[in-house]
């Protein structure tokens, strides 16, 4: 089996579909995680894994990420074992790490006129 950081990882673009490249990574990416790559910023929303049988069975041969284009996010807290983008103090905010709020997805919540605490 190969070595994650031996791990050819090919980066695909979600909308529109294209494909920006394939990288060797040193870290297995979650969805949710923000990439880098050629001065731009993705958030990862889908991980693949492509196996290849040989003798004594499958093995990891490299894996895909699909992308969406992203900024990248500072503002992140880590609540309950996982990444929440925006203040989680606020009713609006979606709890996850791909999304911010209805009302203001692209932030910033500092100075938001829609804060309203829990």
């Amino acid at each position: 089996m190969l070595k994650p950081e031996s791990l050819l990882t090919e980066i695909i673009l979600s909308h529109p579909h294209q494909v920006l490249g394939k990288i060797q990574l040193d870290w297995l990416p979650q969805p949710g995680n923000h990439l880098e790559l050629e001065g731009s910023t993705y958030v990862v929303l889908e991980r693949h894994h492509h196996y290849q049988y040989k003798i004594g069975g499958y093995h990891l041969q490299k894996m895909s990420l699909y992308v969406q284009s992203s900024n990248h996010i500072t503002d992140k807290t880590f609540i309950d074992g996982r990444w929440v983008i925006g203040n989680p103090t606020c009713l609006y905010n979606a709890q996850s790490e791909l999304l911010r709020c209805a009302l203001q997805p692209n932030g910033p919540c500092q100075g938001c006129k829609h804060y309203q605490p829990i």
